[in-house]
């Protein structure tokens, strides 16, 4: 593809060299470059890409582009493109490399702390059991229609969601669906991209080893919404503290959600069991597989993002009754003795008391609740007291244990833990790093008509320890725990 061709969105400061040249490839990573590639130079967290031009070069780089004024020496075989900001630049050449697909699609983004996995999935269950074709970018997995393409990233560097994208264009697909995290839009990993709406879930605490704060956590959130273009659509939840104001600089048609408030899309819930929810969306009765209020946020966000979509009201309602919770997200298992077991994603202390509530609903003090809880290593340090308190609050017997302790000391992730504790409530607490013994420890402790929480993990079938992924998935154990 012609260099000029892949210039034409990119704001350009200087240029040396030829830019009529063909580039056989683009990349931001020095150890893949080939003869013929384009290389861009993007400072990251660990490491920033200016430090290997000259290694990109030596592999055979033709095209440099950079933002830094960092070049000492111009090679006449090589092009040096100097931009504004290399990420943005990266996106634009990106999405120019691929034909920009993400113009060619539905493409909804869903942004906040949680809910973002299970309601893009949810929206592209519904749409592919409504018969159209369409993709998903998500935690768990991303898909081109019913193609499986595994991801370990929420949202994917851009070159790689612009190649998936362009998949999708490929294969017919007229809606994509995808989570937007904060370092995605932090990053620019989502800039240049065409989104006919966007959804808001909620804010609370979480990634405070990355933002300086919730103000800048807040912001970084809000940006995603000031970038839809006028002919989008913004979905927001206005009970959440932060909802309204993810809207107050977007051009996009604004729309709002609630259980509590007057909004365009509204629910009531009638009744609450561990196989489902009666509820009440826009006057409309139906019963859904999915139990907690926080679960029928995520419904009215798909509600309302499918019907601003075009969509049917009444086929929307009638998949909505037959929709199943993702995996890993309250995922519900029974022994033959009447014990629940629920496993959930819930890592950040407001996920953690949604479902230990819904429980709580739904349980009515006729047995109790066994919490198996750890937190991520190398990750925010300050919610990790605040989930030890919240789990012993709510449950009847707390295990506090291992998640991924990626490359710390699982003991110093537990202590930090402790610190949230009285000493009183510390004896009533157990401590087992080792999660298999956690786990089956739980399930020993369990009476008939209790109900154990294992938190934390999900859907993760791995434990990560010192850089090594160790298969481990919290649903194996129950299923062998319960099977003896």
């Amino acid at each position: 593809m012609k260099l000029n061709d892949l210039l034409q969105s990119t704001k350009i400061i200087s240029i040396h060299g030829d830019r009529n040249i063909n580039v056989k490839n683009i990349c931001s990573d020095s150890r893949q470059i080939k003869s013929g590639y384009l290389f861009v130079a993007v400072a990251g967290i660990c490491t920033d890409g200016h430090d290997y031009i000259s290694k990109a070069i030596e592999q055979g780089a033709i095209v440099v582009v950079y933002d830094k004024t960092v070049i000492e020496e111009y090679f006449s075989r090589v092009t040096y493109i100097q931009v504004e900001n290399s990420a943005k630049a990266l996106a634009e050449i990106a999405a120019a490399w691929y034909g920009n697909p993400s113009t060619k699609l539905k493409l909804i983004g869903i942004t906040g702390t949680n809910g973002k996995t299970t309601i893009v999935t949810l929206l592209y269950n519904l749409v592919r059991k409504l018969g159209y074709s369409a993709g998903l970018l998500s935690t768990v997995c991303n898909y081109v229609n019913d193609e499986a393409h595994p991801t370990s990233l929420t949202t994917l560097d851009t070159i790689s969601l612009n190649r998936l994208l362009r998949k999708m264009v490929d294969a017919d697909c007229e809606y994509a669906f995808m989570e937007v995290s904060s370092h995605a839009i932090h990053q620019h990993r989502v800039h240049f991209l065409h989104f006919v709406g966007g959804v808001y879930t909620n804010l609370t605490q979480d990634h405070l080893d990355y933002h300086k704060n919730m103000l800048d956590y807040l912001n970084v959130k809000k940006l995603f919404f000031d970038n839809l273009p006028k002919s989008a659509f913004a979905l927001t939840n206005i009970d959440d503290k932060s909802g309204k104001v993810m809207l107050q600089n977007t051009k996009a048609s604004q729309y709002t959600y609630s259980v509590k408030k007057l909004a365009d899309y509204k629910a009531r819930i009638f009744e609450k069991h561990f196989d489902g929810t009666d509820i009440e969306i826009n006057g409309r009765e139906l019963t859904v597989q999915f139990v907690g209020v926080f679960n029928v946020y995520n419904l009215l966000a798909v509600y309302g993002t499918a019907i601003l979509l075009g969509l049917s009201a009444e086929d929307v309602l009638i998949t909505l009754s037959s929709l199943q919770p993702v995996a890993g997200r309250f995922q519900t298992i029974r022994s033959p003795h009447n014990v629940t077991a629920i496993v959930d994603y819930a890592h950040t202390p407001d996920a953690l008391v949604n479902v230990l509530e819904a429980i709580h609903q739904v349980l009515a003090n006729k047995g109790e609740i066994i919490t198996v809880v750890g937190c991520g290593g190398n990750r925010d340090r300050t919610k990790r007291p605040i989930m030890a308190r919240e789990s012993v609050d709510r449950s009847n017997k707390v295990i506090l244990t291992s998640d991924n302790p990626r490359f710390e000391e699982p003991q110093d992730i537990l202590n930090d833990m402790l610190t949230g504790l009285t000493d009183e409530q510390k004896k009533q607490t157990l401590n087992i790093l080792d999660r298999r013994e956690a786990i089956k420890t739980a399930c020993n402790l369990a009476k008939s008509g209790d109900v154990i929480l294992i938190a934390g993990k999900g859907h993760e079938n791995y434990q990560d320890i010192k850089g090594v992924k160790h298969h481990f998935d919290d649903k194996e154990v129950v299923d062998e725990c319960f099977s003896i």
